[in-house]
């Protein structure tokens, strides 16, 4: 064919404005989607209109990478690991997918020529709720690092219509507010209308032998939903591979009944779809009544349904022999949320799909893990039996099955042992009968994990000692860790630009690389640089402090940060003691020379848990005295930073001073934000509990600050008989403080308001607060005096950062690949579409 370009003209290449990556390639397409998608020209296009056209312009740079990964995977028929969780929290989407996609500075460039501020189109992205704390924001940095890994994986999720609530703070108490994270749409989702799964409630159940002379049940359900798929890709750092998060949303199979509406019953014409759709409405329903625990369950068993269902359909596409279902997938559990899984895909299996159970089991038990995330034993879900038989008659008729199978065994390896029968059981059958998901995972597991050194050790010792006595095998350890892509490198640019100037930019995909700033701990220079981007870091939170609650903070100060989910054993009322010890002290010597503090707090209480919620009051009735006191001026304030989120946290880790990490030994599974903290470079003041134990190992005992009995110890407080009363009245200063709250003194003089808290402390006090208050506050005497000496300080702060190395979640998922999954890296090409010659 004859060239139409004549000769010695140079080829001109222009990109694709879908795929392109130069920054007028951007800016055009952003212009293109502005118009076309959104509809609007600038003149009239407002913040969102903009937010939204810059997200589908990365999108569609994702979709290319998206695509180009399923292609593989299928054509591969690549072994996929399916994380199934009832929470990811995933953070914003823009700001993440800029960094991995390697265009943050293209698009800031990009924008600014447009005359928009790309910080300002940032803020403007709803942060999807759709989990609750750590066990969902751990989900979402395991499906980063699967992706970064170039792991085959699909998440799989609820899509909440209404996540985790919106927290006010009215009169110092929190105030929960539906967070409409839908309101202006999802560019990053992927509706997928004609992907539909039906999903079965309640009934009742009949069993027959057919033809062939096959024992067949079949389950004829009162209520039928369907679940609609919606496509999210989760793309890894600078590498093709884009995987899959699949969340569903309920919906009634029929929408509405004209029938009924035609006889005058209009609100039984809408009654199905309001019915099913409830069942994806809102994170976590409050399950306090009957009806909470009702929709709970039928929201985990939705979930498990549709994943379990989808990942069948995925795989007979590519072969019609179910035997080998556990070779293509392979199913992490991610706490007891998704157990009923294991019932579920033996339904599938045997009763849809007519495999003999002995081989349905073998399939079953080596498709699932189990990660469990606490040694609380009130925590360990536990269905009664009537409401789960009721929902789910098939399934309790197969937990039967499986329970007497299991139990048979166990008698074979502990002849006689009652007791030890009673509590392996799947079925509790104490005076209120129970359905224990805990053990049905343990049982339909292959591999059961901890996620720490400690919490694995005390999980062989108390919730689980009888199934790691049966097969230890089973078990291992998996310490958590953090993606360092969303968690240093999007929320603390200044401290991953210092650090690639030094040491290059690998460490953002090998963190252990971070041990070559060790020598730089002693470089007055680098030393300087460091502190000038805390204090940068600080000087921005404190503006937000500033915006947000309309306090004002010395960015001089040192800020010690307690963010996390409110719970007692998590002890935020223990840092209250000390404050007010600490203002105490200043109203008894108001000359006393101390170093400037900022205490910054942030979390969400449960719904229904008023001890949680009096908490959050008493640091907001602390921080009201305190703050507007001449006697202690700026010496000591107070602050609680409302509706904590990811987005929040992007601005409080890397503006961290010390980072407080003061659970009760024996109670904190693992923690992250332990190990975001320390990334930023805060020093830790903690207990050794959770992943505390192996940060201070790996950091070294002189960079934490460690206070606090431990685990041994407090069991033998307890065996001796312990007694607070005795502690406060032997000790003067906390004698004081606790009689400071409850004569009124930071409740208006009303004595009876924060009685709950007070008097458990005295007379219980199940989380030995008042066992660690004087170690605690030794502890944060030390931590002040050294922050003085800022030299000091700063080396300590780069030496905790160089080697924090183990705990990205790069080398969690590595360990999970090898020793539970099975799995490896799939290297996903792509295909050249960058350019198009002209």
């Amino acid at each position: 064919m004859t060239s139409l370009i004549p000769p010695g003209c140079p080829t001109v290449l222009t990109e694709d404005d879908r795929t392109g990556t130069s920054v007028e390639t951007l800016r055009r397409a952003f212009m293109d989607n502005l118009f076309f998608v959104q509809g609007r020209f600038p003149e009239v296009a407002t913040k969102n209109d903009h937010y939204l056209a810059l997200a589908y312009t990365v999108r569609d740079r994702l979709l290319l990478r998206w695509l180009n990964s399923a292609k593989t995977y299928r054509d591969q028929f690549s072994r996929t690991v399916c994380y199934l969780s009832a929470e990811f929290l995933l953070g914003p989407h823009l700001g993440n997918n800029l960094i991995n996609l390697g265009l943050y500075d293209a698009v800031a460039e990009a924008m600014q020529q447009t005359g928009l501020d790309l910080n300002v189109l940032l803020d403007q992205e709803e942060e999807p709720g759709l989990g609750n704390g750590g066990l969902g924001r751990l989900a979402a940095c395991y499906m980063d690092s699967l992706a970064t890994l170039e792991i085959p994986a699909i998440g799989y999720g609820i899509r909440y219509e209404y996540g985790i609530f919106d927290q006010e703070i009215r009169d110092g108490w929190q105030v929960e507010i539906t967070d409409k994270w839908l309101r202006y749409g999802n560019p990053w989702e992927i509706a997928r209308p004609e992907l539909t799964l039906p999903v079965k409630f309640g009934g009742s159940t009949y069993s027959y032998t057919d033809d062939q002379g096959r024992y067949r049940v079949v389950w004829q359900p009162h209520q039928m939903v369907q679940g609609i798929a919606y496509d999210t890709p989760i793309l890894g750092y600078k590498v093709n591979t884009a995987n899959l998060l699949r969340l569903w949303r309920a919906e009634a199979i029929e929408s509405f009944d004209f029938q009924a509406f035609n006889t005058g019953d209009y609100y039984g014409a809408v009654n199905e779809k309001i019915a099913s759709e409830n069942i994806t409405k809102v994170l976590y329903p409050n399950d306090e009544q009957l009806q909470g625990k009702e929709l709970r369950l039928m929201q985990q068993y939705f979930l498990c349904s549709c994943a379990l269902q989808d990942m069948i359909r995925l795989y007979l596409q590519s072969s019609s022999d179910l035997t080998r279902f556990h070779h293509k997938f392979t199913v992490q559990l991610n706490d007891t949320h998704p157990a009923i899984s294991v019932a579920e895909l033996m339904r599938l299996l045997v009763d849809e799909h007519l495999l003999p159970w002995d081989k349905a089991w073998d399939i079953t038990r080596q498709t699932f893990a189990y990660t469990n995330h606490t040694l609380l034993p009130e925590a360990l879900e536990k269905w009664p039996l009537p409401l789960f038989g009721s929902l789910l008659p098939r399934h309790l008729q197969i937990i039967y099955e499986i329970n007497q199978r299991f139990l048979d065994q166990v008698r074979l390896a502990y002849p006689g042992d009652q007791e030890r029968l009673a509590r392996l059981s799947i079925i509790d059958e104490s005076e209120c009968r129970y359905v224990r998901m805990a053990n049905l995972a343990c049982v339909g597991s292959h591999a059961i994990n901890g996620v720490a050194a400690l919490h694995s050790e005390l999980l062989k010792q108390t919730v689980l000692r009888d199934f790691y006595e049966l097969t230890p095998e089973k078990f291992s350890n998996k310490t958590n860790g953090v993606t360092p892509r969303r968690w240093m490198v999007l929320s603390n640019p200044g401290l991953t630009q210092l650090i690639s100037n030094h040491i290059g930019e690998d460490w953002i995909k090998h963190l252990d690389q971070l041990r070559r700033l060790e020598p730089l701990a002693e470089d007055a220079g680098f030393a300087a640089e460091w502190h000038a981007v805390k204090h940068k870091n600080k000087v921005r939170l404190a503006e937000y402090i500033q915006q947000r609650v309309g306090i004002s903070v010395d960015p001089s100060s040192i800020f010690d940060i307690l963010v996390k989910r409110i719970h007692e054993y998590k002890r935020q009322h223990l840092c209250v003691l000390n404050i007010i010890t600490l203002y105490q002290r200043l109203k008894d010597h108001p000359n006393l020379d101390i170093t400037p503090h900022t205490f910054i707090f942030g979390g969400k209480a449960a719904p229904g848990y008023y001890k949680a919620k009096l908490i959050i009051k008493l640091i907001n009735s602390v921080a009201e005295v305190v703050n507007t006191d001449p006697t202690v001026a700026d010496r000591l304030k107070v602050v609680f930073l409302p509706d904590y989120n990811v987005t929040c946290g992007q601005r409080v880790y890397p503006a961290a001073d010390l980072s407080e990490q003061i659970s009760t030994a024996g109670y904190e599974a693992s923690g992250t934000g332990n190990m975001k903290f320390a990334l930023n470079g805060a020093l830790t003041i903690g207990t050794l509990d959770g992943a505390n134990v192996e940060i201070r190992e790996e950091v070294g005992a002189e960079n934490f600050f460690l206070f606090g009995n431990t685990v041994e110890q407090l069991q033998e407080i307890w065996r001796n008989g312990y007694r607070p009363w005795e502690i406060a009245n032997n000790n003067p200063m906390l004698k004081r403080v606790l009689d400071l709250i409850s004569c009124g003194h930071f409740s208006h003089g009303d004595t009876e308001l924060f009685r709950p808290i007070v008097e458990h402390l005295w007379q219980n006090d199940r989380y030995c607060l008042l066992a660690d208050y004087q170690s605690y506050v030794d502890c944060q005497e030390q931590a002040t005096r050294l922050y003085r000496d800022q030299k000091q300080w700063v080396k300590m702060s780069i030496l905790n950062v160089a080697r924090m190395g183990k705990f990205s979640s790069d080398r969690a998922i590595r360990e999970y690949c090898e020793d539970i999954w099975r799995v490896q890296p799939v290297h996903v090409p792509l295909a050249d579409t960058s350019y198009i010659a002209q």
